[in-house]
């Protein structure tokens, strides 16, 4: 008897997790985004979402709850209910925040399901055209003239803008100071006004104020050049080895969600992803596809976790330090 009612047990849950999928959603879907609005992380979810709530006959309503490198906003999806209607649009910096966030009040791989990548793009290294650097060998150079005295912006410790920072700098072989920013608007807005020396800013909302002038794209972070600025080099280009970074943005929902909604959340979005509306839209952004089923991101993010604990510790990474 215990035989059968474990296997009516079972396929109970099994009949259930896929009435889940068929009815899901009945009401509209809270969003979590834990950066500041206006920068990549919060302006590709969004520019997704629009089309993903008409897939899916339901509202999508984008929430930014930034701070503490994006725990604060993952920490909160993380305790809500696993129904499919609290999710999380995260970018690279979900992959680091383990080494730099000891308490932080989750796992970010044992309590997320990774859904889909909505895809990537490269981090530019952008300065002042006041500032007189017209390659970034001039900026090495002027670094090495004065050892400690560039001073470079973030969007924050341990965001995906300081991890492209720490790895240049590193392959450099310079020292300099680290302000970090609530956000990218912050950053942008002082390497504008030259009081810092250079950002490696997301290539989204870069890409205006390069095309106006405002800034100067001299390398951007990726090993292949980014389509929406095919002039610039790349830093590996440029000569410096293992400098080389990606940022991504991508869905994640609490890790005990149905897979039945896993997997509609999936292909709705797949089909979002693939029209060429969309792929216009985003190539406008400087985002490029990422094509991954849910098992192979969480894959993916489970070793981006491991790679870039090394890169805390040669950088000596700290939030107490703001290093």
């Amino acid at each position: 008897m215990r035989m059968v009612f474990l296997g009516f047990t079972v396929a109970t849950l099994v009949a259930n997790a896929s009435a889940w999928g068929a009815t899901w959603p009945t009401k509209p879907i809270r969003a979590i985004v834990p950066f500041t609005a206006g920068s990549a992380s919060d302006i590709v979810p969004r520019t997704v979402f629009e089309q993903l709530s008409g897939a899916l006959g339901q509202s999508i309503i984008v929430e930014n709850r930034s701070g503490a490198g994006g725990t604060i906003g993952a920490a909160a999806v993380a305790r809500s209910e696993p129904d499919g209607y609290t999710i999380l649009a995260n970018s690279s910096s979900h992959t680091i925040v383990p080494w730099l966030y000891p308490n932080t009040p989750y796992d970010p791989a044992r309590d997320f399901a990774a859904i889909v990548p909505l895809g990537n793009m490269p981090n530019v290294l952008v300065v002042a055209p006041s500032k007189g650097f017209r390659s970034i060998q001039d900026l090495v150079a002027a670094a090495r003239a004065r050892p400690g005295s560039i001073v470079y912006a973030s969007g924050g410790v341990g965001s995906a803008t300081h991890f492209s920072a720490e790895r240049f700098r590193l392959s450099a072989g310079i020292e300099g100071v680290h302000v970090p920013f609530r956000g990218a608007p912050e950053a942008f807005t002082e390497a504008m006004a030259g009081r810092v020396d250079f950002y490696f800013g997301s290539l989204t909302p870069a890409l205006p104020l390069i095309r106006e002038g405002k800034l100067l794209a001299l390398a951007v972070s990726t090993p292949k050049r980014a389509s929406a600025l095919p002039d610039v080099p790349t830093t590996l280009e440029e000569g410096f080895d293992d400098s080389a970074s990606t940022v991504w943005i991508g869905m994640f929902a609490p890790a005990r969600t149905p897979r039945a909604i896993i997997d509609t959340l999936y292909q709705a979005t797949v089909r979002v992803l693939q029209a060429t509306s969309m792929k216009e839209k985003l190539a406008k952004l400087g985002v490029d596809p990422m094509v991954m089923t849910p098992a192979e991101f969480d894959e993916f993010v489970r070793a981006e976790i491991s790679s870039n604990g090394v890169v805390v510790k040669t950088a000596n990474i700290s939030v107490n330090g703001n290093r």
